[in-house]
């Protein structure tokens, strides 16, 4: 029984997308490891960007500096 737990920032991913993640992380274990996709597990969880850091900085400081 896979559990696979995506992590996004939230910043705009459509439920056509997300759809698209859960699919293809469903078939990528089904293909891989010959798991059975009735019994996977796929999370997508939005994590705000003021709550995601990477160097030392939020991404929202981040995306503040960029051009």
């Amino acid at each position: 029984m896979p559990y696979v737990n995506i992590k996004i920032t939230k910043t705009g991913a459509t439920a056509e997308q997300k759809a698209e993640l859960i699919k293809g992380a469903t078939e990528l274990l089904q293909r891989v490891l010959n798991k059975n996709p009735a019994t996977t597990f796929v999370i997508i969880e939005e994590v705000e960007t003021d709550n995601w850091g990477v160097g030392g900085e939020s991404v929202t400081a981040r995306n503040a500096k960029a051009p």
